[in-house]
């Protein structure tokens, strides 16, 4: 995504993924080795029960997230497998 000259990812995680700012470090890093990611700042997602979107990453990037609906965001789905 590019929004205000910033371009980002932002990946759908499970909430355990991003639980503590350790397992949401190791989780990112492990997205930027398999999808080409090197160089954008990686936000991720998750959902709670109601659909509620959750953000973990850089403050401004999940600042900016947490205000907009997430239907305004242009996914994309990659298949990764373990």
């Amino acid at each position: 995504m590019k929004e205000q000259g910033v371009t980002f990812a932002i990946i759908i995680v499970k909430k355990s993924a991003m639980q503590t700012t350790s397992d949401a470090a190791k989780t990112r890093e492990a997205f930027r080795g398999i999808l080409d990611f090197r160089d954008l700042p990686v936000v991720l997602a998750s959902q709670d029960s109601r659909g509620v979107f959750e953000y973990q990453g850089r403050r401004d990037l999940v600042d900016f997230l947490a205000k907009i609906d997430p239907a305004r965001i242009p996914w994309k789905e990659y298949t990764v497998s373990d």
